[in-house]
């Protein structure tokens, strides 16, 4: 991992980031972005793209996959549309071949057995087999950006799993893997005390269950 946070956050799953960031009031769960597949897993710092449609001249949907560090996640917004798909089997390729943490795209991926084959993960909105060379264009790197209606900004930590993804704002990290792992330890010991024969209402109200998520009056 690059860093000690994008580790803590990896060690984490997603439900429980997000049950942090509504404890915390922030808006972190990027709806209707799913993986290829149940097993892929992500964690890593967000690198940008903002795309939008083609101009006069006509633009290029960009040469930028050489530029990404290792072990970034490649996050595009693309506008979710599902017409002209923005990352494909060169791409996923490179990612791959570069150490990529995964990529993130709101709107469309495709040669999607690729990515399956080599278990690089993608979360997409969508998928299908038509290009967008001539109809979208990348317009910016390393800009804020909108991924399933949830601000994205570079560096911010994006994590990735079965469920979907959820995004902690870099200025706000400490503190959401903090709660965050609260929550998680206090699970855990609500589960090892079913395991010893506890009822689940005795177990959850000793761990202030239905408090974990709970957002603070300020």
């Amino acid at each position: 991992m690059r860093d000690a946070n994008v580790a803590r956050a990896a060690r984490l799953d997603t439900a429980t980031i997000s049950d942090a960031l509504d404890k915390l009031g922030i808006a972190g769960q990027c709806l209707d972005i799913k993986p290829l597949d149940h097993s892929y897993r992500l964690a890593g710092r967000a690198f940008t793209l903002a795309y939008a449609p083609v101009g006069h001249p006509v633009g290029t949907v960009g040469d930028f996959i050489d530029d990404v560090p290792e072990g970034d996640v490649v996050v595009i917004d693309n506008g979710g549309r599902p017409d002209a798909t923005v990352w494909g089997d060169i791409l996923t390729f490179t990612a791959h071949r570069r150490g990529l943490g995964g990529t993130v795209i709101d709107g469309a991926c495709r040669d999607t057995q690729l990515a399956l084959d080599l278990g690089y993960p993608i979360y997409s909105r969508s998928y299908s087999m038509r290009t967008g060379k001539d109809r979208v264009q990348l317009e910016a790197t390393q800009v804020v950006i909108t991924v399933g209606d949830v601000r994205v900004s570079p560096g911010d930590i994006v994590r990735g799993d079965s469920d979907g993804v959820v995004v902690v704002p870099q200025n706000r990290e400490a503190e959401v893997l903090e709660v965050a792992e609260a929550i998680d330890a206090a699970e855990m010991r609500i589960r090892d005390a079913i395991a010893g024969g506890l009822r689940l209402d005795e177990a959850r109200r000793q761990q202030q269950y239905h408090l974990l998520q709970r957002r603070e009056a300020r």
